[in-house]
């Protein structure tokens, strides 16, 4: 198991726009160094807010070593605490979502207001003073209906990724939507191969069958160099966007460590189905046409979405151990859309269903490659993977950072 100096020494040899060395995809001690400088100090994607749209619903997660809780309180807040009870260190909400008036730890019955304020501990004695075993707090961000918690006890920023949030994903409205399904799988392979074959299309002809009717593995359809600078197809689909009033040119964070696009889908392609057309009759939000393509957000380290103008589809990675990974996704719709009425499940969701799966194979046989000891670093395709090379040098540079020694105060 590598320790800090020998994680720092393979990260610095690291040869650039080259895959990363076998270590760093397979150690446990990467593994731990990942969860600790990064999964727990960064924003985490957790849930989109229509998740648990009343009051007492409850939805939970597990970041590494950290069981959560997310919850919408009685006045509307959502709030997230460590899913762990402050008696003797029950989880509260063993499931993946809930609801409840109050939070109730299932071992003695200790009860917590949605606010986290324990309310009922029984027979704790005269002396016991329930305000000092509040629930933990977790630092949560509910922006344009997309839910992230960051474990941090000083979280990064969020303000300008959050205003971004807003205008892009505001189009969508995901607070007049809900959850029309929900598919979670766990993947055999290191949680940086599962972004890393996101970030490209490279694979996608040769893999994607259902997704490359309507999305087009030609690389200049993903690769953008700024608001202005992208293939003519794009330009002239972000000039129509800009007409209506619907947020679509690139914008990213200095760091590439997320970024928002709105893409047209081929051959004015509607949605991502078999079929190429709408999958749902009601469009989201105020999205004014059919074809108006996909908005394209993903943030490291823990999500990609789709928001299209009658769906939307969002993507949770997180990591399970040095070679698992958990791949959530949830399919949204209006909330007044009814399936079979509005919309047929299966043509919702059969193209990622059938991609997710298709990526799982691809990772785990990447995974599985990468263990060999004749494996080494290859180079990424300028063209077709600049996405990874984005990905990777975020992840490098960001780890370097953070494990590097800091310098000694000198003595006053």
């Amino acid at each position: 198991m590598l320790n800090t100096a020998d994680i720092l020494t393979q990260l610095d040899q690291r040869r650039r726009n080259y895959s990363l060395s076998r270590d760093l995809y397979c150690d446990e001690g990467v593994y731990q160094a990942d969860l600790e400088n990064l999964w727990y100090r960064e924003w985490v994607f957790a849930i989109p807010s229509c998740d648990i749209p009343k009051t007492g619903n409850h939805a939970t997660l597990q970041i590494g070593a950290y069981p959560i809780v997310i919850v919408r309180g009685a006045d509307g807040q959502i709030r997230a605490f460590h899913n762990v009870c402050r008696h003797r260190g029950q989880r509260l909400c063993p499931k993946e979502n809930g609801s409840s008036p109050k939070l109730v730890c299932p071992y003695h019955q200790w009860t917590y207001d949605l606010d986290g304020r324990l309310l009922f501990a029984r027979d704790m004695g005269a002396d016991f003073d329930a305000s000092q075993f509040s629930l933990k707090p977790v630092h949560v961000q509910d922006r344009g209906g997309l839910v992230y918690v960051c474990l941090a006890e000083d979280p990064p920023a969020f303000d300008r990724l959050g205003g971004f949030m807003d205008d892009y994903v505001g189009a969508s409205d995901l607070s007049n939507a809900k959850v029309a399904f929900t598919s979670t799988i766990v993947e055999q392979g290191n949680w940086k191969l599962v972004i890393e074959n996101n970030r490209e299309c490279y694979h996608c002809g040769g893999s994607h069958p259902s997704l490359c009717r309507t999305y087009s593995d030609n690389p200049l359809m993903t690769v953008m160099e700024g608001p202005n600078a992208a293939s003519p197809e794009i330009l002239s689909h972000w000039d129509r966007c800009d007409k209506a009033g619907l947020a679509a040119r690139f914008v990213n964070d200095p760091g590439m460590q997320w970024r928002f696009a709105r893409v047209p889908l081929l051959n004015n392609a509607e949605s991502f189905t078999m079929s190429t057309k709408a999958a749902v009759n009601r469009r989201m939000g105020t999205i004014p046409w059919n074809d108006a393509g996909s908005l394209m957000f993903y943030h490291f380290p823990s999500s990609w979405n789709h928001f299209l103008p009658d769906h939307a589809i969002v993507f949770r990675l997180l990591p399970i151990s040095p070679t698992q990974t958990e791949v959530t996704s949830k399919w949204l719709v209006h909330k007044d859309a009814v399936e079979g009425k509005d919309y047929d499940l299966k043509a919702l969701t059969e193209v990622w269903i059938n991609t997710n799966d298709e990526d799982r194979r691809v990772v785990e046989e990447n995974q599985k490659g990468i263990r060999s000891p004749a494996y080494e670093p290859g180079p990424y395709s300028p063209n077709q993977e600049e996405g990874v090379i984005h990905f990777v040098d975020w992840y490098v540079r960001t780890m370097q950072d953070r494990l590097s020694p800091r310098p000694a105060m000198a003595a006053e």
